[in-house]
């Protein structure tokens, strides 16, 4: 596929002369038991903050003044231009997940602002409504123009954010060894201005190995930071400045269709009352179900066996899932449940990923 906004990287430094950089709202991981195996924490924290593949992410630009906020949460026309073109490079890399713009923030997942002097940022994927729930709340917010070549990659990375994936300098298989008084001189400083708990949450802080599935540093990847000359001690190359490459990487692109891979567009396997369906899928893995009620009555979804999933129902309209309910058990000592009144001739989808099985195939889905 041939990528948007492709320049030279000499341009794209030029774009952006003061090195505005993404700002994470800083959010504390989920407490998990600490009697917890450390493996059925690192596969939790390599998978709680993905989506469930399949899903329509619902995304809404504020149209009037933030109430009682300094500075508007509008932005112009430009502006909403660029981030409804960065969510199309994602949507053609046909992964499985698909984007919508809507004009009601109730209905939104990633609710977008435009305030200026606020930075750029997201919260990271499952996050933005875990933590952000607030329909009156920004899940992302733009603070400088996107219309030049650093202001579009700006829009993939937050995009980025959303869909799961954290910044790319913090990735603990990059190497990069810091200058540290170096990065919190640079960043004390204009146009960022940051505190040095921003710094060490955004730069110098590495994500636990256990956040990660051991991939290799991409130094140009989409989520990686412009560094300039003095800031990195080694790789020794990276010491003169670090200026990743305009655009999606191609292992950018590699990782999300592999966590986000192309949806069958009806599942295979029916979900019955009464009828248990065993979940033959590694960790990370998704398995889809139709369910197609023979009468109008409450029904219980819920999972079997010694595991941890997360399971969403979804109900078909007019071929475009619309979310119902959803559970997830993750690091939790019961199973994910779904108790939901459903309809005689209407078309239902459960999706379920898991996270961690005690036994391999020793995890059922049943409902009654």
């Amino acid at each position: 596929m041939a990528k948007a906004y492709k320049s030279s990287t000499k341009a794209r430094a030029a774009d952006d002369a003061e090195h505005h950089v993404c700002s994470l709202p800083k959010v504390n991981p989920r407490e998990l038991s600490p009697t917890l195996h450390p493996e059925r924490a690192r596969l939790i924290r390599q998978n709680e903050k993905k989506w469930t593949n399949g899903t329509i992410l619902h995304y809404y630009f504020f149209d009037r003044p933030s109430d009682g906020v300094s500075g508007s949460w509008v932005g112009p026309e430009a502006q909403k231009s660029v981030v409804r073109q960065s969510f199309q490079e994602w949507k053609d890399l046909e992964i499985g997940l698909d984007f919508e713009e809507v004009a009601d923030r109730e209905e939104a997942e990633a609710r977008i602002g435009f305030m200026q002097g606020d930075g750029s940022w997201s919260y990271i994927g499952r996050d933005v409504i875990d933590v952000a729930g607030d329909p009156n709340e920004r899940t992302m917010n733009f603070g400088w123009d996107l219309t030049t070549s650093y202001g579009r990659d700006t829009a993939l990375h937050e995009i980025g954010h959303t869909l799961g994936f954290p910044h790319e300098h913090q990735n603990p298989n990059s190497g990069i060894l810091w200058n540290e008084q170096a990065v919190f001189d640079y960043f004390r400083g204009p146009p960022n201005w940051w505190d040095d708990g921003t710094i060490r949450w955004n730069i110098l802080r590495k994500l636990a190995a256990s956040t990660v599935k051991g991939s290799p540093w991409d130094p140009n990847s989409i989520m990686h930071y412009e560094f300039i000359a003095g800031l990195i001690k080694s790789p020794a190359e990276y010491s003169g400045g670090l200026t990743p490459a305009p655009g999606l990487s191609d292992k950018d692109e590699d990782w999300v269709r592999s966590f986000y891979p192309p949806m069958d567009p009806t599942p295979e396997l029916e979900l019955k009352p009464f009828d248990s369906q065993r979940l033959l899928i590694a960790p990370g893995e998704q398995v889809n179900f139709t369910i197609r009620p023979r009468f109008t009555r409450d029904y219980t979804i819920q999972s079997f066996g010694g595991s941890d999933t997360v399971m969403v129902l979804f109900e078909d309209i007019d071929g475009a899932p619309r979310f119902l309910d959803g559970d997830d058990d993750s690091g939790i000592e019961r199973n994910a449940r779904i108790d939901i009144r459903l309809y005689r001739g209407q078309e239902y989808v459960l999706r379920v990923r898991l996270y961690y099985s005690f036994l391999s195939g020793e995890t059922a889905v049943f409902m009654w």
